[in-house]
């Protein structure tokens, strides 16, 4: 069903009650100052309501308008997005969010990779422990950790970790049990799902961990184990570069019962799926993690 006025005055309503002024719409559209102030004009009379007020040397939208702004502005950012589906000019440009210790250890390692294999691929990675939120249209997709939270989302879970003790060699030397952690300073991860009093029930350990040390991120837990500053209880694949360099050993290595857990999640909203850069990714990451891709991703 066609509009009751022009997609051109859709175009410089919008302008103009983003920029409040129809001399900086005009400047933005190239356009006169007079053909905006005549298309909006028409535009009104077209709709029988007043849009624009002027205060002082600016203008402000009616209440009328600012409905029509919220309505407008939400179907340009649709458009955009369709554009943005089909598209196929530059780079392919991927915007993902990521927990802060997967996107240090894990990730960011692995992008170079990831883009040598997809030279016309771009991406934009931003980290940090609260969610996306994808209404404002600023990312593609997340890897969370914990539950996914949000509706409409596509989930991949990426797999199953093991969290273990983890520590320098020269004090791996000195646990032979898991009772011997009581005499250790344990690094505790405040925001892990796995604790060491969870790890301590597991192995039949009454008695209560001591935390010395405590970090709100696993990457600052793992450095500081790798320093030598105690042991830290995380996820051997959050440490496998420290592990394969040496730099951290698992002390009770077939001698205590690990936990595994996913702690992981891929989400997207199911309409960017269908994004090439998207789809792409999802794939390399499933392959990286040896995981099976989900099929809405496929």
């Amino acid at each position: 069903m066609r509009p009751p006025v022009p997609l051109s005055a859709i175009r410089i309503f919008e302008a103009a009650a983003r920029r409040r002024s129809f001399k900086a719409a005009a400047g933005e559209l190239n356009l006169s100052p007079s053909a905006v102030s005549h298309a909006l004009r028409k535009m009104e009379e077209a709709l029988g309501v007043v849009l624009f007020e002027r205060v002082g040397q600016g203008i402000v939208p009616t209440p009328a308008g600012e409905a029509l702004c919220d309505h407008v502005g939400r179907a340009f950012a649709e458009l955009n997005r369709g554009f943005d589906l089909v598209a196929n000019r530059g780079p392919q440009l991927l915007r993902l969010h990521c927990a802060p210790s997967f996107a240090a250890q894990w990730l960011a390692p692995r992008l170079a990779r990831f883009l040598s294999a997809h030279p016309g691929f771009e991406v934009r990675l931003a980290a940090g422990m609260d969610y996306a939120r994808f209404i404002t249209d600023e990312f593609d997709a997340d890897i969370v950790y914990g539950p996914p939270r949000g509706e409409g989302l596509l989930r991949m879970p990426l797999g199953p970790e093991t969290v273990t003790p983890l520590c320098d060699p020269a004090r791996a030397a000195r646990i032979r049990e898991p009772a011997d952690l009581l005499a250790q300073t344990l690094i505790q991860s405040d925001n892990k799902q796995v604790r060491w009093t969870h790890w301590f029930e597991r192995n039949q350990l009454a008695a209560q961990p001591n935390a010395g040390i405590r970090f709100d991120r696993s990457f600052l837990a793992l450095a500081a184990a790798a320093d030598g500053l105690g042991v830290a209880l995380e996820s051997t694949r959050l440490a496998e570069r420290e592990v394969a360099a040496g730099r951290l050993v698992a002390p009770l290595a077939g001698r205590s019962q690990d936990i595994s857990y996913v702690g992981h999640h891929f989400v997207c909203p199911a309409d960017v799926r269908r994004r090439a850069p998207l789809r792409v990714f999802a794939r390399w990451l499933a392959e990286e993690l040896g995981i099976t891709l989900s099929p809405d991703l496929a």
